[in-house]
């Protein structure tokens, strides 16, 4: 009796579209509300304020200011998302398609091109001849 299931079984399979996909050909498209992986959407709206990197409860995102770098760990990332909803330029988004993280290269830097400060002219200053 279980051979004829087995056998009922897999000729229904053979005429069905397969279950599984060709992994690095085709990419499944990523569900709504999905959470994903830390991207710098707009890094030129980014004043390295560094309040990302404190939010971030596993400590995967370094900024340093005097450098004007701006670096995550994805491997640390815990893919939470506090980092997003607490940057107050919104230029961090949450990416839903993951790529693969097969690399040496543990830390994606980018770096960021603050405007120079100007100092402010005081009132009683007497201009330059």
């Amino acid at each position: 009796m279980g051979f004829f299931k087995l056998g009922t079984l897999t000729l229904s399979r053979l005429f069905k579209k397969p279950e599984t996909l060709k992994y690095p050909f085709q990419t499944k498209e990523p569900y709504i509300g999905q959470k994903g992986f830390v991207v710098q959407a707009a890094p030129d709206t980014c004043n390295l304020c560094g309040i990302c990197s404190k939010r971030c409860p596993a400590g995967a995102i370094v900024t340093d200011r005097d450098a004007k770098k701006w670096a995550i760990n994805h491997l640390q990332c815990v893919q939470c998302g506090y980092c997003v909803s607490s940057c107050p330029k919104n230029c961090l988004t949450m990416d839903g398609h993951r790529p693969s993280i097969a690399t040496k290269k543990h830390m994606d830097e980018v770096k960021i091109n603050l405007p120079e400060k100007k100092k402010p002219v005081e009132a009683n200053a007497k201009p330059e001849k």
